[in-house]
């Protein structure tokens, strides 16, 4: 286990022991940051679309060049 990893583990051992108003609270003060929402949001995304078939940057530029003529 990476030291990340184990700092992780500690952090979340010790959320999942919180009562439930306290994890709500630091919820709350989490999602009030902006910039970690953001993150959040795309993480989000990112694994609701992992496994969708992906396409080559070139083929994605070929496609958006015909649409513009």
């Amino acid at each position: 286990m990476t030291t990340a990893e184990a700092t992780t583990e500690i952090f979340w051992t010790a959320f999942k022991g919180l009562p439930k108003k306290e994890k709500e609270e630091l919820v709350k003060r989490l999602l009030d940051d902006k910039e970690f929402r953001e993150d959040l949001m795309d993480m989000v995304v990112i694994e609701q679309r992992r496994h969708e078939p992906s396409r080559s940057l070139d083929d994605y530029l070929a496609d958006r060049k015909k649409k513009v003529k």
